[in-house]
């Protein structure tokens, strides 16, 4: 067991809530979480297995266990926030794969998603929480740029010219991309080759055939502005498959580059934003076909209660608007799928977003959904659910540790010999394109929906 959790696991003190201690003056950090979530854990350990970081390191303190260890402590005032502990939780990819191992049933992300809000908030003082006491890199990108796809198409405007141009190439080459800070850097690596954009996707689409269902599409941020083309393959699925489908004007980012990184009150915000913006009440289903954004949706009923306690209007109105959201996959698989009829010939392999299979439990659905391609041939890939290393802005923030995962999941999909890697989620996509391009391996990674619409549309055989 690594130090710092032996001096915690070996304290003597009793782990009482410092929230019902009457001699605490002032809140703990942690002190706003259900005592009884830390108390869920048994410290059994199977988690350490599933948890990319601990397999990385070897690190107890790099563990679900450990971290709840050093969360539980700091509440129950029994150690200080230090940095040590801090780069630990940090250090967390909040996959939730631990959740999916533990046989006792710990919410894990309902920890460390408000520890961090309330970890940001004591180190910047209260109005931290909208993102204001950060560094330049979360104020001007993560929390200025990221969220809002028309201002992130306009900064792309000069990286698609250089692109077109190979300067991006020359920079690369002669070295001045090392001139920029490491963030911008790995911003600059990441940033897969743009396509030209598709037109504006209308409010309306109707359903092909007999219509079956009525939905609207979440478009999303970064999906947006980088992944449009895959909002189109979406939504043409959906009308293939006799869905009529909506797509709100007012939709605004699903808050969760602010809610994962410790700012809770724009995360509300924008949830607020897209609880108002979609008619729920007039559709079937709102449909998602980006894991980590359909994650934080589906969790808008527990944001409410979270950052808006007391506020019933709010917390009605979010709980409502999850029950509705459903990824695109699970909404298929649910509605009974027309089977697509053309032919692509591929040999591909699936990877498993870890906020579709962990945090939305959701796995045969997608590799269901693909086995209906004609000439589509799945193999499988080793540690499928072993998290790429993207996880929302990670592999910004937590450069080396994003290298590590992005190299073991490399190793894995060029094992499988497979001409296309499959996932669904944005995040992952960059994260895997790029290790991909460093490699020199021309393997395409695609989206479930775009291998379905190639089927729908061709109507005949085709080489992808």
């Amino acid at each position: 067991m690594s130090e710092l959790v032996k001096t915690v696991s070996s304290d003597s003190t009793p782990a009482t809530s410092a929230a019902a201690s009457p001699a605490a003056t002032t809140p703990r950090i942690g002190s706003g979480i259900d005592y009884e979530r830390f108390l869920d854990c048994v410290h059994c350990g199977l988690c350490t297995a599933s948890c990319p970081t601990y397999l990385e390191t070897g690190d107890e303190n790099d563990s679900p266990r450990g971290r709840i260890y050093l969360m539980r402590a700091v509440t129950d005032g029994r150690i200080e926030l230090t940095e040590s502990v801090k780069g630990h939780l940090d250090g967390c990819l909040d996959c939730r794969s631990c959740e999916t191992a533990c046989p006792s049933g710990v919410q894990y992300g309902r920890l460390i998603e408000p520890f961090r809000i309330e970890m940001q908030q004591h180190a910047h003082g209260p109005g931290s929480a909208g993102g204001q006491g950060r560094d330049w890199f979360h104020r001007w990108i993560l929390y200025g740029l990221f969220p809002y796809p028309k201002r992130l198409l306009w900064a792309l405007v000069p990286a698609k010219l250089m692109q077109t141009l190979k300067l991006d190439q020359l920079a690369e080459k002669i070295g001045l991309t090392k001139l920029l800070p490491e963030r911008l850097r790995r911003m600059q690596r990441l940033l897969p080759p743009l396509k030209t954009r598709e037109p504006q996707l209308p409010e309306f689409l109707p359903a092909i055939g007999p219509r079956r269902a009525r939905v609207a599409l979440f478009t999303g941020c970064v999906a947006d502005a980088m992944f449009h083309h895959v909002n189109w393959a979406t939504a043409r699925v959906l009308q293939a498959n006799g869905c009529d489908v909506v797509i709100p004007r007012d939709q605004a980012c699903c808050g969760a580059i602010h809610y994962h990184s410790g700012a809770g009150t724009p995360a509300l915000e924008f949830a607020r934003t897209n609880a108002t913006a979609f008619d729920l009440d007039g559709v079937d289903a709102v449909i998602i076909n980006v894991a980590g954004c359909g994650s934080m949706l589906k969790d808008y009923g527990h944001v409410a209660t979270e950052l808006a306690a007391g506020d019933q209007v709010t917390s009605t109105a979010l709980k409502k608007f999850a029950a509705k959201v459903r990824d695109i996959s699970e909404f298929l698989a649910a509605l009974g799928p027309i089977a697509p009829q053309g032919e692509v010939r591929m040999k591909g392999t699936y990877h498993d977003a870890c906020h579709l299979c962990h945090a939305q439990k959701i796995r045969e659905q997608p590799r269901d959904l693909l086995s209906l391609v004609p000439g589509l041939e799945l193999v499988p890939l080793a540690e499928s659910e072993i998290c790429c290393g993207a996880a929302g802005s990670y592999n910004l923030t937590e450069g080396q540790m994003a290298d590590q995962l992005a190299a073991r999941k490399l190793a894995n999909i060029l094992a499988t010999g497979a001409e296309t890697v499959i996932m669904g989620n944005a995040g992952c996509s960059l994260q895997i394109q790029a290790a991909l391009r460093q490699a020199g391996s021309p393997i395409w990674v695609a989206h479930p929906m775009e291998i379905l619409d190639l089927s729908y549309r061709s109507g005949n055989s085709v080489k992808a």
